[in-house]
């Protein structure tokens, strides 16, 4: 058997707009994104079918590129009614707790409502919708090296637990106890 790839970083992530001008002038707003480029095409090139669609990429920063479809021909797009809309979202990191509250009051001043910050143990988190209804979501790291390696050690644990209960595993209790609610931080 062969090895599997040897992978370097995600290359883009693409999801669908309703309208692409209005959806890279919203991400260059509100989340500062660069844009880079675009694609035009009446045949889609992988399989040939006749579906006009402009393709647009912003770079996110750190190599990462965010793209987005827009596709006239196509019913409206929607989502999927049995997923609550807080599953599905796209995750962004900011350096630092500060960093994170003041993208929030740049993203409120927009006229955005933004839920958060919410603590998750090792970082926190803001939580907004963009155009299109997708969730989301920027975070900054605030955990120790050892709460990670923690983490990293009980994952495994965790998983099979999980597949075995179909319950929460209350491992490492620490990450369900914010210390601002405590008076701590």
């Amino acid at each position: 058997m062969s090895p599997p790839p040897s992978l370097k970083r995600i290359h883009h992530v693409a999801y669908r707009c309703r309208d692409a001008k209005e959806t890279v002038e919203w991400y260059s707003r509100v989340l500062g994104m660069t844009y880079t480029t675009a694609f035009a095409e009446d045949h889609v090139p992988s399989t040939g079918a006749y579906d006009p669609y402009m393709h647009v990429f912003l770079d996110c920063g750190g190599g990462n590129v965010l793209a987005f479809f827009e596709l006239p021909q196509q019913p409206e797009m929607g989502r999927d009614a049995n997923t609550p809309e807080w599953v599905q979202h796209l995750a962004f990191e900011v350096e630092d707790l500060n960093a994170l509250l003041a993208a929030k009051a740049h993203i409120e001043a927009q006229g955005i409502e933004v839920l958060g910050p919410t603590y998750h143990g090792i970082f926190r988190s803001i939580y907004f919708f963009d155009p299109n209804g997708h969730r989301l979501e920027l975070a900054c790291n605030i955990g120790t090296p050892d709460q990670y390696a923690e983490l990293r050690a009980l994952a495994p644990v965790m998983l099979n637990e999980w597949a075995a209960t179909k319950r929460a595993p209350r491992h490492a209790a620490w990450l369900h106890e914010d210390p601002a609610e405590r008076g701590e931080g």
